[in-house]
C-alpha cells in the first residue's frame, strides 16, 4: 500500500461520524418496535425526540446499518355485493371522524395456530384507530361479541349518536346484538354483502396485526400467541405511531383532541 493511501484511510478512520448518535437512536427505535417501523415512522419518532432528520437521510442510514422492516403488505380484494337488510350502510366508506367515539367499526378475524382456532373480535375508533375493546376466544359465539360490547360500555361513556359499523356477519344480525346497541343508543351500520372495502379500517388493522405479529412470529403455541396479541394491542394503542396522526399513537392523538375540545 502506498504511503499516501495509508494516511488517507487513517485520516478517514479518525474522522468523526456526524451521524453516530443518530444511528444509535435509529438502531434503538428499530429494535424497540421489533422491526415493525420503516424509515418514515422512524423519521417521525426521531422528530418526537427533537431530532429533525430528513427521511431520505434516515433511509440511507438504515441501509448502512442493514435495518429493513420485514412487515409484509397485506392486500384485500373488493367484491360488490348487495345492501344489507338488517341495517343500512350509514358509513358508506366515509371513515373520517373529527372526534373520538363518533364512528366505530367491528369485525372478527380467525387465526389457526397448532391446530387451534383463535378468534379476535375488536371495536375500533375510526377517529384515531384505537382499539376500544376486544375479545379473544376459541369459539366464534355470541358471548364473544356481547362480551366485547359490555367491555366497551364499562370502559367508555359514549356520546349520543355513535355509529357502529360491521359487515353482515351473523353475529351482527342477531337480535341480542341489535338490542344491545339500541339499549345504549348506538346506531347500527352494515356493509354491503361480501364487500370488505366497506369496512376497510377494520380490515387494515387485521392486516397490520398479522403482518407485524402473526407472520413474523411463526407461532407454534396458541397460548403464546394469545399473550403476545394482548401485548400487541396495548402496544398498538399506546406506542405505535401513525403517519396520519402526525407521529402520535392512537391514545396520544385522542388525548390531544380531547384536551383541545375541552
Amino acid at each position: 500500500m502506498a504511503r499516501s493511501t495509508f494516511y488517507y484511510h487513517l485520516k478517514r478512520s479518525k474522522k468523526k461520524d456526524k451521524y453516530k448518535e443518530v444511528k444509535e437512536m435509529i438502531y434503538t427505535i428499530f429494535h424497540k418496535h421489533k422491526g415493525r417501523y420503516g424509515y418514515r415512522r422512524i423519521t417521525l419518532e426521531l422528530r418526537n425526540e427533537d431530532r429533525f432528520i430528513n427521511h431520505k437521510t434516515v433511509k440511507r442510514l438504515m441501509d448502512e446499518l442493514g435495518l429493513k422492516s420485514e412487515v409484509r403488505k397485506v392486500k384485500y380484494r373488493s367484491y360488490k355485493g348487495e345492501v344489507g337488510k338488517t341495517a343500512p350502510n350509514i358509513i358508506d366508506r366515509d371513515f373520517t371522524a373529527d372526534r373520538p367515539y363518533r364512528k366505530l367499526a367491528t369485525d372478527v378475524t380467525q387465526m389457526t395456530i397448532d391446530g387451534r382456532k383463535i378468534y379476535l373480535s375488536p371495536i375500533l375508533d375510526m377517529c384515531d384507530g384505537e382499539i376500544l375493546a376486544y375479545s379473544i376466544t376459541e369459539a366464534p359465539n355470541m358471548e364473544m361479541v356481547l362480551g366485547m360490547l359490555n367491555q366497551m360500555y364499562k370502559r367508555i361513556k359514549l356520546p349520543e349518536g355513535v355509529v357502529l359499523h360491521s359487515d353482515q356477519g351473523w353475529h351482527y344480525q342477531h337480535l341480542a346484538y341489535q338490542n344491545s346497541l339500541k339499549k345504549h343508543g348506538i346506531i347500527q351500520s352494515m356493509s354491503r354483502k361480501g364487500n370488505c372495502l366497506d369496512n376497510a379500517m377494520m380490515e387494515n388493522f387485521f392486516g397490520l396485526m398479522k403482518s407485524e405479529l402473526l407472520y413474523p412470529g411463526k407461532y407454534t403455541s396458541a397460548d403464546t400467541f394469545i399473550k403476545d396479541l394482548t401485548d400487541y394491542i396495548e402496544y398498538y394503542n399506546n406506542e405505535r405511531i401513525k403517519l396520519r396522526l402526525n407521529g402520535m399513537s392512537p391514545v396520544q392523538y385522542r388525548k390531544m383532541l380531547t384536551a383541545s375540545i375541552v
